[in-house]
């Protein structure tokens, strides 16, 4: 059985799985930390209106479940559709998914860079303003820049945390590593290797992220 279950066929599979495990959680990460960029300069610019609407954007994903915002996309909004249009819509397991993980590390995202921008001496800000820097110039040419180098574990962090977390996608139908390793179980009626082998395929990839994260602190130190 342990042979069957080893086989180079299945092996591949689990490998795909992991990949696409991969695909979805960089995917995410890209468009959740452009969205947490977004989401903190609207925290912490002058407009009220922008700031209203980044608090609320962030208090509701923060105090909702992912697994929620998963399924309330992939089966409540053609639903909503449905019901205003009266017009079917399919929605992709994979699009769905990568979706509401942007979604919601965006969230999270957007208050670990607000914090690593507080940081940052406000006499950077006057120095910018004396200089004539605009708003958006400020925010990229000086501060993001040196905010970057306070973020970088964090955000690491949240990228292993995304890895992990895309195996919730299993939930809607999208073939990722650990329903992969479930299906597997099921040919073979033995759950216990397949799951074991889908663990050390996903603390293999987080060791490997973390200690790459570790030496790119390194450089960023000696930089200083």
């Amino acid at each position: 059985m342990l042979i069957n279950i080893f086989s180079e066929e299945n092996i591949l599979f689990l490998l795909n799985g992991l990949k696409m495990s991969l695909v979805v959680a960089s995917l995410s990460f890209v468009f959740g930390t452009l969205l947490g960029t977004l989401g903190a300069a609207m925290k912490i610019s002058k407009s009220k209106v922008l700031n209203v609407i980044a608090t609320v954007y962030v208090d509701i994903i923060r105090g909702t479940p992912m697994l929620l915002q998963i399924l309330f996309l992939y089966l409540g909004l053609p639903l909503a559709y449905k019901t205003i249009t009266g017009n079917i819509i399919r929605m992709n397991p994979y699009i769905t998914g990568i979706v509401a993980i942007s979604f919601n590390s965006g969230a999270y995202t957007t208050e670990l860079i607000r914090g690593a921008i507080g940081a940052i001496d406000k006499g950077q800000w006057e120095a910018s303003e004396v200089l004539g820097f605009t708003y958006k110039q400020t925010m990229s040419l000086i501060i993001l820049p040196q905010a970057f180098k306070n973020i970088v574990p964090p955000l690491v962090s949240e990228l292993i945390t995304l890895i992990k977390d895309s195996c919730l996608i299993s939930t809607i139908g999208a073939t990722e590593l650990l329903y992969s390793s479930q299906i597997l179980g099921a040919n073979y009626y033995n759950y216990i290797t397949p799951l074991l082998s889908a663990s050390v395929l996903y603390l293999i990839v987080t060791s490997i992220i973390s200690k790459l994260s570790s030496k790119l602190e390194e450089r960023l130190k000696q930089n200083d």
